[in-house]
């Protein structure tokens, strides 16, 4: 069976399945082609319904430093269309797993008598692997793609089209292989799983406002501390840490009658605040983060959008200074009533 043909029914069995796991101990002794092999996904322990730790093929992720809570969402890359890999090669098979693996295929005789001898000639005929390489049992895995849960219709998922391929323990995959597991790609595949909170900021007036009045916006940044996820691949004692830290905020008005403060939209984090709260006696000052709404929003409201900018780096195997990745962003929409009053007393 063609690579390309293989790949499309495991990205359609992959979507669905689900195996709960153990203890966290367990995820040490994980073996490839068994419980949490490529056609797998594993999730292990959690706090409420928040699961910490899961496994996706290969590759392990622990979530426990990471965004939670009903309003917690993934980030936007901000640098164009940039993704994370939709697929990747990684152990997957023992030789013992393997047999188990193609020989119902071939016994199926469903991917036709020339692959089929093919592969007889390959793995069991004395070809290049000779019994499926059982005399280096515990010395080396099969390799195959896996498919990054969620990317299954990716046409990404399909670049990985080299058949299963032997890898001898401590050996470096063939150079070859741009898509093989590194830390590097270990990190974009832990940006795709940080979760960072909602964004909606605090108001004043709250709710509903005035045209012509500076409306301030802040946010305590106790809320807003650096997450971070963790991946790895026990198997070959490789990980990475993606760190994902809030830098500044955007307001758009949801209207273009409306004038930002300051006029970029953009407000900085400033020590443990972004903007700056209001206070009895400020109504005649320039707000450092807010918006004036320069027409009443009638009988409706208008949506108001909160953007946090989080800078994301990540460190890992043979990496102990941070690397950066493509900055993320999280927004939410919030209700704002403008109301037609040119000044008010607060």
């Amino acid at each position: 069976m063609p690579a390309v043909a293989r790949n499309t029914i495991r990205a359609a069995l992959l979507a669905g399945v689900l195996v709960v796991g153990s203890a966290p101990d367990a995820w040490a002794d994980f073996v490839p082609g068994g419980k949490g092999s490529g056609s797998e996904t594993q999730v292990n322990g959690g706090q409420k319904d928040q699961k910490v730790s899961a496994t996706a093929g290969a590759v392990v992720f622990d979530r426990s430093k990471n965004g939670s809570g009903d309003s917690s969402g993934p980030v936007t890359s901000s640098s164009g269309s940039w993704t994370p890999p939709a697929c990747y090669y990684a152990p997957k098979y023992t030789p013992d797993e393997l047999q188990k693996y193609l020989e119902p295929i071939w016994n199926a005789e469903s991917t036709g008598p020339d692959w089929d001898q093919t592969q007889r000639d390959k793995y069991v005929n004395g070809g290049e692997a000779k019994d499926f390489n059982k005399d280096k049992t515990g010395k080396g895995y099969w390799w195959d793609s896996y498919v990054t849960p969620g990317r299954e219709g990716d046409p990404g998922a399909l670049k990985c089209t080299k058949g299963i391929f032997w890898v001898d323990t401590g050996e470096a995959p063939p150079a070859d292989i741009p898509e093989a597991i590194t830390p590097e790609m270990l990190a974009q595949l832990a940006y795709a799983e940080i979760r960072v909170p909602s964004t909606r900021v605090d108001l004043a007036p709250a709710g509903t406002t005035k045209v012509n009045l500076p409306t301030w916006a802040w946010l305590d940044t106790a809320e807003f501390e650096p997450v971070s996820v963790t991946a790895s691949v026990p198997l070959l004692n490789v990980s990475a840490t993606t760190t994902a830290e809030p830098v500044s905020l955007r307001i758009e008005p949801g209207t273009a009658d409306a004038q930002t403060y300051p006029a970029s939209g953009v407000c900085e984090i400033t020590g443990d605040h972004i903007g700056e709260a209001y206070a009895k006696g400020k109504a005649k000052e320039t707000p450092p983060c807010g918006v004036k709404y320069l027409r009443s929003s009638g009988d409706g409201s208008y949506k108001l959008r909160a953007t946090i900018t989080w800078e994301i780096h990540w460190t890992g195997t043979g990496v102990t200074r941070p690397r950066d990745l493509p900055d993320g962003t999280f927004g939410a929409d919030q209700d704002v009533v403008v109301q037609e009053i040119q000044s008010i007393n607060r």
